[in-house]
């Protein structure tokens, strides 16, 4: 294993870390928040300090670069980006246990947007940005940003390509253009356009301008940390329509959006995966709206139903967690339905989390293909999308991420349970649901109106990793974690 290129990589990534924390401190600054400005300045000296320690040990690194340096590269960056990204809650004193603060900004750079603060307001505005901009940077992903601007050359090709692979959501990353770094910048720049339209509609909407600016980032990053204890609720009816329309669009396959840039409309409007995405959109808003509606007809219009339906759908799915209302009070029913989603997620490629709606198609698939085998056996079929066909790796690939999913939800289940027994089976459940599904808010006791702060500290550090584990798929964690991977290191 090539550790020296992996040291260097780090080195590159703590410091674009360091510069993405300077905004916050002059927010902080012209803000007079000296404990927020102190606990910049000491997290941005830290992060500096360590990528130029790791810049030396790692001079004349080979460019060697395979599929497992990849996937460490990948798992340890989040979490070296976590170790340091907390710095600022914890050394401004607003977060003083160090496990909360890290939680937090796990909770930030994965999208999940699941909280242990109770008075979300008193934090002060840099941090509050910090918190947002960390799911804006953790949508697309830190690494997927470091390939868009490193120098072009043919050898950084294979090492980016492994990363790319690891660190984006779904069952597959293939190349857009020859060039990766050129499929990185692509990337990026979709996003960035799609954000910054999102800070314009939501301009409009009368929105101050430092509440646009963090709630366009947690929407492109799919989320969910607000600047108000009252999430989303608090704001017109406009601009949560427009974060509503927002999220699903964050929440579909960016290389759709290339191939509109291309003009190649058909490719882009058959797509399967956004044909079966936009369905379970639209039959879950009917049949939650159908259901609240009967419940809450004395005190909500047919219109308003539908709003809040509309918005509370496209937060779940695309695993934003933004809220309008304080959905566990709905009826059991439609939160059923919204437990259903949390499962599903948004689109691969996008920046939602969940299992993702080209893995449930493909496991669909499976089912109807082995369904017909047992009446066929000697007929041999096989699995397409998009009139491709896909290969039985592919195939495997997902049962085996659907296996380990399985298995995770189930270990972190029971690891919760023990250590807060006191809690109900809903509180416990959906508070791994939310966090291993990059969601936010569970039901009960972690809902849409309450926070994760009554958790105790190995429960936080297990929701934690199960964090990492949903945005990364899984696997680079595990690779960490697996002596195998530093065999002949």
């Amino acid at each position: 294993m090539n550790i020296k290129i992996m040291v260097r990589i780090h080195a590159y990534i703590l410091a674009i870390e360091a510069v993405f924390m300077i905004p916050a401190l002059i927010i902080a600054l012209v803000d007079a928040d000296k404990e927020a400005s102190l606990g910049f300045a000491g997290a941005i000296l830290v992060a500096f300090i360590c990528a130029c320690l790791m810049s030396y040990l790692s001079k004349n690194a080979k460019r060697k670069f395979y599929a497992r340096e990849g996937l460490v590269c990948t798992g340890l960056s989040w979490i070296v980006l976590s170790l340091v990204g907390c710095l600022p809650f914890f050394l401004s004193g607003r977060i003083p246990n160090y496990i909360d603060a890290f939680f937090e900004i796990v909770s930030g750079f994965t999208t999940t947007g699941a909280s242990i603060l109770t008075d979300v307001e008193a934090m002060g505005k840099g941090l509050l940005y910090w918190r947002s901009f960390s799911h804006w940077v953790g949508g697309m992903g830190v690494l997927v940003f470091f390939l868009a601007i490193i120098p072009a050359s043919g050898r950084n090709d294979g090492y980016m390509l492994h990363i790319l692979r690891a660190e984006s959501p779904g069952p597959s990353v293939n190349k857009m253009v020859p060039r990766m770094r050129d499929t990185a910048a692509i990337l990026y720049a979709m996003y960035c356009a799609l954000t910054v339209l999102d800070i314009i509609f939501l301009l409009i909407g009368k929105m101050p301008v430092f509440d646009a600016f963090c709630i366009a980032f947690g929407t492109a990053g799919t989320g969910g940390f607000g600047v108000l204890n009252s999430s989303l609720a608090s704001y017109t009816p406009f601009a949560q329509s427009v974060t509503t329309v927002f999220m699903l669009l964050f929440g579909v396959n960016f290389s759709l959006y290339y191939l509109l840039i291309m003009k190649r409309f058909k490719a882009a409007f058959s797509d399967e995966e956004l044909k079966l995405y936009l369905l379970i959109v639209a039959i879950a808003v009917a049949a939650i709206a159908i259901n609240v509606y009967q419940k809450t007809a004395a005190t909500l219009s047919v219109q308003d139903t539908l709003h809040h339906t509309a918005f509370q759908v496209a937060s779940i799915i695309t695993t934003t967690g933004y809220s309008t209302v304080d959905f566990d009070l709905w009826p059991t029913l439609s939160k059923a339905i919204l437990l259903c989603l949390m499962f599903v997620g948004a689109s691969a490629g996008s920046t939602g989390g969940g299992i993702k709606v080209s893995r449930v198609l493909l496991i669909l698939k499976s089912i109807k293909r082995n369904c017909h085998e047992i009446f066929h056996p000697h007929e041999v079929r096989i699995i397409r999308m998009n009139g491709q066909r896909v290969s039985e790796k592919t195939v495997m690939n997902v049962m085996g991420y659907l296996a380990a999913y399985v298995i995770i939800v189930i270990v972190s289940f029971l690891i919760l349970s023990a250590d807060r027994a006191n809690f109900s089976i809903t509180t416990n459940f959906s508070a791994v649901m939310a966090t291993f599904n990059n969601i936010g808010p569970g039901f009960d006791s972690v809902g849409a109106s309450q926070n994760f702060s009554q958790y105790g500290n190995i429960s936080k550090i297990v929701m934690s990793l199960d964090m990492l584990l949903g945005r990364l798929e899984i696997f680079p964690i595990i690779a960490i974690f697996a002596p195998s991977t530093f065999r002949n290191a």
